[in-house]
C-alpha cells in the first residue's frame, strides 16, 4: 500500500542529530530519506554530532537517532525516536496540524535557531 504525498510544508524542517559511528543511524538514515519525498518541500537535514558539534553544543545527544522538528521557525519536537519510519511520519502529521505552543524546552529552541541560521533558513 503506497502512502499518499501530503500537502506541501516548506515551513517544516526535520533534523536527525546521529553519529557516523552509530549502526542505528546508519540503518535509519535511508528511512529519513524516504520522507523527505512523503513530505515535500520540507527541509530534511542529516547533521553529524560530532562532525558539527559547534552548531549542536551546548545540547547533548546522547541516544540515536534524535530528531529535531521545527515547524514555522519554531522547534516542536526534540527528542529521541525509535528507529521506524512511521514514528516519524506520525509526528510530523502531528506537527503540521500544530498551530500552538512549542513543548520543548529553551535548549532545544535555541538549537532550532542555530539550524536555522546555519541553513540560512528563516526564523520567525
Amino acid at each position: 500500500m503506497s502512502t499518499p504525498v501530503l500537502s506541501p510544508c516548506p515551513d517544516l524542517l526535520v533534523a536527525c542529530l546521529c553519529a557516523q559511528w552509530c549502526g542505528t543511524c546508519r540503518d535509519y538514515r535511508p528511512l529519513f530519506d524516504q520522507l523527505q519525498v512523503e513530505f515535500a518541500p520540507a527541509r530534511f537535514v542529516w547533521i553529524d554530532i560530532e562532525d558539527e558539534a559547534d552548531l549542536v553544543d551546548p545540547v547533548e545527544v546522547d541516544n540515536f537517532p534524535t530528531l529535531l522538528v521545527v515547524a514555522h521557525g519554531q522547534a516542536r519536537f526534540f527528542g529521541t525516536l525509535t528507529p521506524h519510519i512511521d514514528t516519524l511520519r506520525r509526528i510530523l502529521q502531528t506537527q503540521l496540524g500544530t498551530d500552538g505552543a512549542p513543548m520543548v524546552d529553551a535548549p532545544a529552541q535555541a538549537l532550532a535557531q542555530r539550524v536555522l541560521r546555519h541553513l540560512a533558513l528563516p526564523s520567525r
